[in-house]
């Protein structure tokens, strides 16, 4: 997870080092919200795709290794956990990259609103944007590796297609009493993901066991 953590920050940082000449964005200017937002999620996912070439060779490394030794190679079940790891990994980084300059001022004695959230403290708000992207990058890693594996067309859809949906429900926040819609539909699409994931994973190890099962 510590390797994923820091592969997908520096993916954060170099895209942050490409925006900063474009700083900063003049207040109301959605537009230009929505294109950081969609450059970022493509090169997230670019580097997602990288990810998963890098982890592939590792893969095989592995195996190679445990031929040598005459030990058994990856389960599927070690694989879907090695992409879990990976999918943490992003979901930590973009936790830490967003929230992390939070945790001081969040330990103050006041409760801190700002004009456009009202009705909900910033810093909870803050918090719940972060675990739902938490819960998406996580899950969302197997549903794409298992994808790539398979060939799978429409997964490999899937995962960028709720990626940017998810990012851009963030500018509902810029809407006057918008976190109060923007930050449950979050978290909502990060309990889609999660059950999405559960299928995938259940319709693998599934079919698996009656592979094994037939050859035996």
């Amino acid at each position: 997870m510590a390797l994923g953590t820091l592969f997908w920050l520096i993916s954060l940082i170099v895209l942050s080092g490409i925006w900063r000449g474009f700083l900063p964005i003049k207040s109301g200017t959605w537009w230009a919200y929505a294109i950081l937002i969609f450059t970022s999620v493509v090169l997230q996912e670019g580097t997602r795709l990288v990810f998963w070439r890098l982890y592939k060779k590792m893969e095989e490394m592995l195996d190679a290794f445990a031929d040598r030794i005459s030990k058994p190679r990856l389960s599927l079940t070690d694989k879907m956990l090695i992409s879990l790891a990976g999918g943490l990994g992003h979901g930590v980084a973009h936790a830490v990259f967003f929230c992390l300059s939070l945790l001081t001022p969040a330990f103050g004695r006041a409760t801190f609103y700002v004009e456009r959230c009202s009705k909900m403290p910033f810093f909870l708000a803050s918090a719940l944007i972060a675990l739902g992207f938490l819960v998406i990058h996580t899950f969302s890693m197997i549903i794409a590796f298992n994808a790539y594996d398979e060939r799978k067309k429409s997964d490999q859809i899937v995962v960028p297609v709720v990626h940017l949906t998810a990012a851009v429900m963030t500018l509902i926040n810029l809407a006057p009493g918008g976190c109060l819609i923007g930050t449950p539909l979050l978290l909502v699409v990060a309990a889609l993901t999660l059950q999405y994931c559960w299928r995938v994973a259940c319709r693998r190890l599934t079919e698996h066991q009656h592979r094994q099962l037939n050859s035996n």
